[in-house]
């Protein structure tokens, strides 16, 4: 049985103009070109649009984003919020005014315009990945510490204010792809990602699904097994199994209880951009070793790294061919 490939194209869409991904993440025209480039090169779905997709919500709150060296990614480096108070008394963003929101949608929207058929979609993020920009990972992990129930009520204020965002998506025409990374184990234990994330993250998700009128991805990365019945009591219909967990669990378990979901089962980035076609077939051999009795699994690159040779992708897509 052939199994459906889809790389994820963030950052790696600057090297398809040749540019920076600080340049293509504040330019609309090198945006839309490299994600339109990579697209007609890989035909993969969907397109996520945006280059540092994690950084978006953070920066229309009011949060600075560093500039790299060389090829690196944009990041935050300075938390905005000084302490969980001032997290809680920040007012909405605008998505038509603040950050690069707007931007990012209108280059959404002249993908779709120019690439009919291809699923564009506009990377949200979850309120803990917000909450890890806005006010730095050692701070936040103190306050779910000390603050445990603040951080919730923190949490739950970001998944509210992300209702507008959603809504000025789906006003151009387009989707939302659902990204929540940073709480993840180990960055965020099981029994707290219970207590103090999933309902956020569930409220988040009906947000997201009423506005879109469907059920959205939950992409998070990092070792999910452990969470994973959790992750799929949202509702969601696409998760993804990443290389950092028990790959052949995941996949048995979602199979088992909620055959309908969709599992992105990703290869390991480091291999996928490699000089060695070898080892890059090793690894499709792995994944197609472990997904064979799964019918509703497809297979992933993870983030695909900026330096990858557009040659390891087609020649990924056809040995799975």
């Amino acid at each position: 049985m052939k199994i459906p490939f889809s790389p994820s194209v963030y950052e790696h869409a600057a090297k398809m103009v040749g540019r920076s991904p600080w340049d293509a993440s504040r330019d609309p025209d090198l945006m839309f070109e490299g994600h339109k480039r990579a697209y007609l090169e890989y035909r993969h779905s969907p397109i996520v649009v945006g280059i540092d997709i994690y950084n978006l919500e953070a920066e229309a709150y009011g949060a600075s984003i560093h500039v790299p060296s060389g090829n690196g990614i944009p990041a935050v480096t300075e938390p905005l919020c000084a302490d969980l108070d001032e997290g809680l008394a920040l007012p909405p963003f605008d998505p038509h005014k603040d950050g690069r929101l707007a931007m990012v949608i209108e280059v959404g929207r002249r993908l779709a315009q120019e690439l009919p058929g291809a699923d564009v979609r506009i990377p949200v993020a979850g309120p803990f990945s917000i909450a890890f920009n806005l006010r730095g990972i050692t701070n936040l992990c103190m306050d779910v510490a000390v603050r445990p129930g603040d951080v919730a009520r923190f949490l739950m204020q970001l998944s509210e204010n992300q209702a507008a965002f959603c809504q000025a998506i789906v006003g151009a025409g387009l989707d939302a792809a659902f990204f929540e990374s940073a709480a993840s184990p180990p960055m965020l234990a099981p029994r707290h990602f219970r207590e103090i994330e999933l309902p956020a993250l569930k409220r988040i998700m009906e947000i997201a699904s009423n506005i879109t009128g469907h059920a959205v991805p939950c992409i998070m990365g990092g070792d999910t097994i452990r969470i994973l019945d959790d992750i799929l009591s949202t509702g969601t219909s696409f998760v993804v199994c990443n290389v950092e967990t028990d790959q052949k669990a995941f996949i048995a378990r979602a199979g088992e209880t909620h055959p309908h979901v969709k599992v992105r089962v990703n290869m390991d980035p480091g291999i996928v951009a490699c000089s060695d076609p070898d080892r890059i077939y090793r690894e499709i051999d792995r994944i197609l070793s472990i997904t064979r009795d799964h019918p509703n699994c497809l297979m992933g690159t993870g983030c695909l790294p900026y330096e990858t040779p557009p040659e390891n992708i087609r020649l990924i897509r056809d040995y799975i061919a």
